[in-house]
């Protein structure tokens, strides 16, 4: 063989196996999941009112819900892959489901190695009080010299510990201190915004939600990056369910208010 032939087939060979191989690269993940035709979403399937078994074994949930609809608007089915909260994000890294859809808090560390949606719900530390009790307790601050409620080993017991001047009281979950609440042993509890409102939905005591403290935080739907198309696809997607009305009622299904909008101070 000549060696100008065999350079021709050798360049033509290098810039086809170059071809192959941007073209792996550049394909997207929209296109990998409309191929399949499935979502696959990772969760955890142990928490309520997020994602959980119901007694037939099906999985429901607030982002059983939310995972659905925006499966829909991208016109696939949802395929839920559940795993433990402690290598969900490691599984989304390694490709074992495309999307994670529970409760992903939106951090700056989180962001430098995954993109995100639009934020779906928006949390933070929000107090609990009593229907009857017209005091206003608007911060931390406020409540020195009070007693308040929280979860034992929780970042609000840490929060509330951190303030001097309140009367801190743990108990082992909400039941316990809700019903002290009620009952008049402590002024006021305090826990998440979406779990008070979970709670206060669910419970019949006379309890209602005080005052956010601390500043609010979006949670979102995380995926790998590099994915321009499915970025916008999702966005898109997200946009037209809080347009038509899709993401407040579910939220008011499961919380009995709209969790999808930014906390208002």
């Amino acid at each position: 063989m000549k060696f100008a032939t065999f350079k021709k087939i050798l360049t033509a060979g290098v810039a086809g196996l170059t071809f192959v191989a941007a073209t792996a690269h550049a394909q997207d993940l929209l296109d990998q999941v409309k191929a399949r035709g499935t979502l696959r979403i990772g969760c955890e399937g142990t928490f309520p009112p997020f994602d959980s078994k119901a007694a037939n074994g099906e999985l429901v949930g607030f982002d059983v819900d939310i995972a659905k609809a925006v499966a829909g608007k991208l016109g696939v089915k949802p395929e839920f892959i559940t795993t433990e909260w402690s290598g969900i994000i490691a599984g989304l890294q390694a490709g074992k489901f495309d999307v994670i859809v529970n409760q992903v808090g939106v951090t700056p560390e989180r962001e430098k190695v995954l993109d995100f949606s639009p934020g779906y719900t928006f949390s933070g530390a929000e107090l609990i009080q009593r229907k009857n009790d017209d005091r206003q307790f608007k911060s931390l601050e406020d409540l020195k010299g009070h007693k308040l409620g929280v979860g034992l080993g929780t970042n609000y017991m840490d929060m509330a510990k951190a303030v001097a001047g309140i009367d801190v009281k743990t108990y082992p979950g909400a039941p316990e201190y809700l019903s002290d609440l009620a009952a008049g042993r402590i002024d006021a509890a305090l826990n998440d915004r979406l779990m008070v409102a979970y709670l206060l939905k669910n419970s019949q005591l006379p309890l209602r939600p005080g005052a956010m403290v601390g500043t609010g935080n979006p949670s979102a739907i995380p995926f790998k990056k590099d994915n321009p198309k499915f970025a916008k696809a999702i966005s898109d997607a997200m946009t037209q369910l809080e347009a038509d009305g899709t993401f407040a009622k579910i939220s008011e299904k499961w919380f009995g208010i709209d969790v999808t909008k930014p906390v208002a101070k």
